[in-house]
């Protein structure tokens, strides 16, 4: 229906869950209440999340923090560090921040990075993408990472863990050291975009004030529910049967929820006030953050609906008896499903939690280490071969002023790279863990 019929993903997902349900033999009424069951879980403990995160990455663009962090990172770079920068620059934007709005953020920066540094475009908008992508498809709170660490009952602390240790060398691959092959196969100079912008203290349409945090103070606003969450993971793995009152502190603060929500309260107070923001502003801010993600939050919603029919009508416990019996590596059978929901689609999001929802029987057995490998293993294959149904391949396309073939060339052969890499990394892992 997404593919041939182009149907809304998440009415697509609604009507094939209903269909599926019925077609397996439950009642009318119960796939209904299934779904909905599903679709209220998946709200509870992603929603939240999502919302939460996007109201925070609406802050710190429009508190100039954002600006901040690119600015004072590129003014310390040599031209030859430059793509290496970039590519950090991508992943800290990257971390709070959905691709799409990622994009749109960093796009006046790179075609300006390239043309004052007389860089191949490729050079500069390659990194910046690649550590884009790689934190969008395996670092929570993104929400389609998020809704796989829900769904296949992953420990959020120790996926964060692993999945930073293996998106560093991801990014590395497929950002700077890729860029230079990329550079050579189309060989483009920066597009006449964002001529006018050489302020960088103030947008032309006046959403960022002239007035910015400083670096740290933005730094430390995205690091802190990574940080806190991550805590949360250490202290458990290294108290197991501990008690106390620290504990109960640790387990508090380090719940997602909380964890995102301290950092919002942190945007809403140092962000505002560095920027000289009123109440207004930030009222305002945070409210134009919502809207964006509305959509995101139905398919992940009607994602976790499909999930819920799939277990209720024993159809997920089937595919994971065929799975397991198989003998093949319940990682590379991840990678596989959201990779070809992916090509499908053209959908990470619905890529991922399609996947997840599949897979969910499987890693029910699993230790705690293992699904967190398998939730990276559905993060890389949902990133896997960009083309023309992918929204993000035409908004890269239009932006840097690619031919549809240079696109594939240099972003699809990016999406690749990070995919693969990606499922190399959590098939390595899963032989020392």
């Amino acid at each position: 229906m997404i593919t041939w019929l182009k149907v809304h993903p998440f009415l697509a997902l609604a009507i094939g869950s209903i269909g599926v349900g019925i077609g397996a033999g439950l009642s009318p009424a119960d796939t209904v209440t299934s779904f909905g069951n599903g679709f209220g879980s998946t709200m509870t403990s992603v929603g939240i999340l999502v919302g939460f995160g996007a109201m925070f990455g609406k802050l710190l663009v429009d508190s100039g923090g954002a600006d901040r962090i690119v600015d004072t990172l590129v003014k310390r770079s040599s031209p030859r560090s430059l793509p290496w920068t970039m590519a950090l620059i991508g992943a800290l934007i990257g971390l709070p921040m959905f691709f799409e709005v990622g994009v749109v953020l960093l796009m006046p920066v790179i075609v300006l990075v390239a043309r004052r540094s007389k860089l191949p475009l490729m050079r500069i908008a390659i990194p910046a993408i690649a550590g884009l992508s790689v934190m969008h498809g395996l670092v929570p709170p993104h929400p389609g990472p998020l809704v796989a660490v829900t769904t296949l009952g992953a420990n959020l602390g120790l996926t964060i863990a692993l999945g930073i240790a293996v998106a560093i060398p991801t990014v590395v691959i497929a950002g700077p050291l890729f860029s230079a092959v990329a550079a050579r196969w189309v060989p483009i100079s920066a597009p006449a975009l964002f001529e006018s912008e050489t302020d960088s203290d103030a947008d032309s349409d006046g959403t960022t004030p002239k007035r910015r945090p400083s670096f740290a103070v933005a730094v430390v606003g995205i690091l802190l529910p990574v940080v806190l969450m991550l805590l949360k993971a250490i202290w458990d793995a290294a108290d197991e049967n501990g008690a106390g009152a620290l504990k109960n502190l640790f387990d508090f603060l380090g719940t997602p929820m909380i964890a995102l929500a301290i950092a919002l309260l942190y945007g809403m107070v140092f962000f505002a006030r560095s920027a000289g923001m009123g109440r207004d502003d930030v009222q305002r801010s945070l409210g134009s953050g919502l809207p964006a993600i509305a959509g995101i939050l139905l398919i992940v919603g009607a994602g976790g609906g499909f999930k819920q029919v799939l277990i209720d009508t024993g159809i997920g416990t089937l595919i994971a008896h065929a799975v397991t019996e198989s003998g093949v590596s319940v990682i590379l059978v991840a990678w596989f499903v959201a990779a070809l929901v992916r090509v499908a689609t053209g959908s990470a999001t619905v890529a991922i939690v399609t996947a997840a929802g599949i897979l969910a029987p499987v890693t029910a057995h699993l230790q705690g280490p293992e699904v967190s490998l398998v939730v990276l293993a559905v993060g890389a294959g949902s990133l896997f071969l960009s083309h023309v149904n992918d929204a993000g391949f035409w908004l890269i396309k239009e932006y840097l002023g690619t031919t549809v073939g240079e696109t594939f060339k240099t972003w699809s052969v990016v999406e690749c790279i990070i995919s693969v890499v990606g499922l190399g990394g959590a098939m390595l892992l899963s032989v020392f863990i």
